[in-house]
């Protein structure tokens, strides 16, 4: 039986229809139908056709993770990034050739600073010359520095962040480090709280934004929508460490 066929024989096992199904997961119908069909070209990718597969699976009471395997299996599971991949620049280094000193120039220049040296000495020793009796107007001789203004340099000081997720409903939540790494993946049911603390920008995708209570330092970030990305940064102090949305409609 393919995914389509066992979710919607789950749904209507379930007593649920295409409607009802999408109520509960945020889900467009003509997504839910195409999945049913085993058309998944309006998911918008592989990642996105996860987290559908994960929801319905869990609104109409089926275990989502053969269903997962079947589509890696049947599409193809994503590719995992190396460690060469990820340290291997792209453009390749050129290393400059040392050069040779030249000793040519280095001999000009040390003549030049010995003359400089030699001519300040010879004028400073010559004695200066007296004022004429009478004059009105004596010589002053003034020396005005600036004063220059001290540049303090400041480092950024990153704020880490306090996530908090409460489910009212079952609900598939992924939440992903900056550098590609998944924190956690997987359902959250209802009436469980997780909580997380990060201090670099996280991605977290929310199967079924209205089934759950999401507050970031004590704020609440998560936009509603369907299956919504959430990217939360920590801001540079004395700034609140806060957070940027954006809302990905399949």
């Amino acid at each position: 039986m393919s995914i389509g066929d066992t979710l919607a024989a789950g749904r209507r096992q379930a007593g649920l229809t295409i409607t009802q199904v999408a109520q509960r997961t945020c889900i467009r119908e003509t997504i839910i139908r195409g999945i049913e069909r085993g058309d998944f070209s309006g998911c918008g990718g592989d990642f996105y056709a996860r987290g559908h597969i994960r929801s319905i699976a869990g609104a109409v009471g089926v275990d989502p993770q053969p269903l997962v395997e079947e589509y890696d299996a049947t599409m193809g599971a994503p590719r995992a990034i190396s460690a060469a991949d990820v340290f291997q620049p792209v453009t390749p280094v050129k290393l400059k050739e040392r050069r040779k000193p030249n000793w040519t120039a280095a001999m000009a220049v040390a003549l030049v600073v010995i003359a400089g040296i030699f001519a300040y000495q010879h004028f400073s020793a010559r004695p200066s010359v007296a004022q004429p009796a009478g004059s009105s107007r004596p010589t002053v001789t003034s020396h005005k520095t600036k004063k220059k203004t001290p540049v303090v340099v400041r480092h950024p000081v990153y704020h880490r962040l306090e996530i908090k997720l409460t489910a009212t409903q079952d609900c598939w939540v992924q939440l992903t480090s900056a550098s590609g790494y998944t924190v956690f993946s997987g359902m959250v049911y209802a009436g469980k709280t997780m909580t997380w603390t990060a201090r670099r920008p996280v991605t977290m995708i929310v199967g079924n934004p209205s089934a759950v209570t999401l507050t970031v330092n004590g704020r609440h970030p998560l936009p509603r929508g369907a299956v919504t990305t959430v990217t939360l940064y920590c801001r540079i102090s004395p700034a609140w460490p806060g957070y940027h949305g954006q809302v990905c409609k399949p």
